[in-house]
């Protein structure tokens, strides 16, 4: 609480026409190249692809020390996870928002860590070593 205002951490935008759009949790949010980078967008823009069931984003330190976004994309059924899908999956990002939010790093997994509300818990996901699969 802030006085009478509870504050609860979520980010919205305000566009031209004045509609609201949800940008995510603050906590969630990281920067790459300086720019702010919300998690549920580049979700949002991952989920529109016919052969994704789920995805999560996090960041992802690499070994430059630089931060970019890793996605954790579960696929729908009888679908394989192969080099060509990620690349196909990183060009719907880019030509669906800021190309530089786009996952450079896909790794393919059977599910996504949650709560028992269902919530994705973000922080198993940062913790995870990085994995063969990984693309």
């Amino acid at each position: 609480m802030r006085g009478k205002w509870f504050v609860t951490g979520d980010k919205y935008r305000v566009d031209a026409d004045g509609y609201y759009w949800y940008a995510g949790r603050s906590d969630d949010m990281f920067r790459v190249s300086g720019q702010w980078v919300s998690p549920t967008e580049v979700e949002g823009a991952l989920i529109e692809h016919n052969c994704v069931l789920e995805a999560a984003v996090v960041p992802y330190r690499e070994a430059a020390e630089i931060q970019t976004p890793k996605a954790f994309v579960v696929l729908r059924r009888n679908i394989a996870a192969t080099s060509e899908l990620a690349r196909e999956l990183q060009d719907l990002v880019k030509s669906r928002i800021a190309p530089y939010k786009y996952p450079r790093r896909i790794e393919f997994v059977d599910q996504l860590p949650k709560n028992a509300a269902g919530k994705v818990l973000r922080y198993r996901l940062r913790e995870r070593p990085a994995d063969e699969r990984c693309q």
